[in-house]
């Protein structure tokens, strides 16, 4: 864990209702707007917003300083997604909730406080928001948990055959689901109100997947801890998207982190089987840069060690890498 840079900024308040957490990396352009919605998305929820920069090259300490009620961590280096929100827990104030915001979205009116009363309502442990891109469409947000099955749906149909049956599909694309409150197992991480309770049984967020599945990770240890996530489709945020970047080195740790997290639950058998659809998703896009890199990180044990973050120890080995 890195040390932090002096921050100077806003301390955080003894207690709030809701403590926010923005983990940026080059994210300055978009950081302002989302600072600027916050207030109005919190309605009568009182909240306190800490950002933690992973090192970053930008002029986020110009934008910062704008929003006076805004604490800014730097962190020592780039730890990842996961790593900047582990170095924001011990710095936050007390509440009963925890929101973690993506730095390109921009928040509805009182979207917060629509969280907060979702997540009392049902006691999930987890409430998320729907998701649309900054034309107001509907971004397929929602996920199921991976199989081998799903996999290979996602990779012999992608976004064909809309309507194939669940056990075939990763991706939840049927808009019948975006329209309706229920539970899902995951959804992607862009914004997650998680109960400090639930947050507290499941611990700390899993350095090691530095970015991408970290929030399937997440939301599977909620799960199995017994506790619900639950999707609103009347709390609206939106997503620019691409703020991590699109880069095909970026697209393959994407890739190679479903397979290593695939490998954290699933014995060697079913991952191997899991390695293939993913090689075979990549083969079927071979044609595009970004699916020729993460067809070579699958195979490449080397390659992978030079993704960003590659070079952690304590990552599940793919298939290819026990060979």
């Amino acid at each position: 864990m890195a040390d932090l840079a002096p921050a100077g900024t806003a301390r955080a308040p003894s207690a709030v209702e809701c403590a926010i957490v923005v983990v940026t990396y080059n994210s300055a352009d978009d950081l302002d707007a989302l600072l600027t919605s916050l207030p109005e998305a919190a309605g009568e929820v009182s909240t306190h917003v800490t950002v933690v920069d992973n090192d970053s090259r930008d002029h986020i300490g110009e934008v910062v300083p704008r929003h006076p009620d805004v604490r800014l961590i730097r962190a020592a280096g780039n730890l990842g997604y996961s790593g900047g929100i582990n170095l924001a827990a011990p710095h936050l104030p007390r509440s009963s909730w925890l929101l973690v915001l993506n730095p390109d979205l921009v928040l509805g009116f009182r979207a917060i406080e629509r969280l907060v009363a979702t997540a009392t309502r049902t006691s999930a442990g987890a409430v998320v928001p729907r998701i649309e891109d900054p034309h107001g469409g509907p971004a397929h947000s929602l996920r199921r948990e991976p199989s081998v099955l799903r996999a290979l749906g996602e990779a012999l149909l992608g976004d064909q055959l809309a309507g194939r049956p669940p056990w075939f599909a990763e991706i939840v694309r049927d808009p019948a689901a975006y329209e309706i409150q229920h539970d899902v197992e995951w959804a992607t991480g862009a914004a997650v109100l998680l109960s400090r309770d639930a947050a507290a049984a499941v611990g700390d967020w899993d350095e090691s997947f530095f970015l991408y599945s970290e929030e399937t990770d997440y939301f599977r240890r909620l799960r199995e801890q017994g506790h619900r996530v639950v999707y609103d489709p009347d709390v609206v945020v939106r997503h620019r998207g691409g703020g991590s970047g699109n880069s095909p080195a970026l697209v393959a740790l994407l890739n190679v982190n479903r397979v290593r997290y695939f490998r954290k639950w699933h014995g060697w058998t079913t991952t191997a089987l899991f390695w293939i659809t993913a090689v075979l998703h990549s083969l079927l896009r071979v044609t595009r840069p970004e699916e020729r890199a993460s067809l070579v990180a699958l195979l490449s044990p080397a390659r992978r060690r030079r993704l960003p973050g590659g070079a952690r120890g304590a990552l599940p080995r793919t298939p290819a890498e026990s060979r």
